[in-house]
């Protein structure tokens, strides 16, 4: 059975990203991970300082599983609507529960200044990884946009119509700065 840290930890995992921040309660995650409010309070000092790992954890397993998905693309165009694609098959696995990050962040007040610098910095580094790839900042903001969009109205319609249209909008922004940089 794995220590009590870890079991709180994979229980706020399912939990936090299930039914959000605000409808998960510590007696919850306690009961769930089985175990005393003195050994919660030993590894987490309040549910903010849990949420953060949570937030760390979730986009590491993100990242990691958006990094094999794309893995065998071949060119930057491939790599871009083939993480578009992953989020067609992160709505079929997650049942269109959408972007853990921005569902926190509809939740919690602005006064949780902890919490928002995580959720910015999480999508920051995602948005400079897309900067990396495309240098033209303008074009690498557009695609960004639209990635975290479909995320969105994905979740929202429980449909994945938009992120198809994105990829093709996404192949046709690509197509053009191609060109103009030849």
């Amino acid at each position: 059975m794995p220590r009590p840290r870890e079991r709180i930890l994979d229980t706020a995992m399912i939990l936090f990203h299930q039914q959000g921040y605000n409808n998960t309660g510590i007696n919850q995650i306690i009961e769930d991970a089985a175990v005393s409010k003195a050994s919660f309070y030993q590894h987490f000092r309040s549910k903010d300082d849990l949420c953060i790992e949570f937030l760390d954890k979730r986009y590491a397993y993100w990242v990691s599983e958006l990094q094999n998905f794309i893995s065998d693309a071949e060119t930057v165009e491939e790599k871009f609507l083939k993480s578009f694609d992953f989020l067609i098959h992160m709505n079929k696995k997650e049942n269109f529960r959408g972007c853990s990050f921005l569902n926190i962040l509809s939740e919690i007040p602005v006064e949780k200044t902890d919490l928002h610098h995580v959720i910015r910095q999480h999508k920051k580094t995602l948005r400079d990884a897309f900067n990396t790839d495309i240098k033209d900042d303008l074009i690498s903001d557009h695609i960004y946009l639209l990635f975290e969009s479909c995320i969105l109205t994905s979740q929202l319609y429980r449909s994945n119509e938009l992120i198809e249209k994105s990829k093709t909008i996404v192949k046709d922004i690509l197509h053009d700065s191609l060109r103009k940089n030849e």
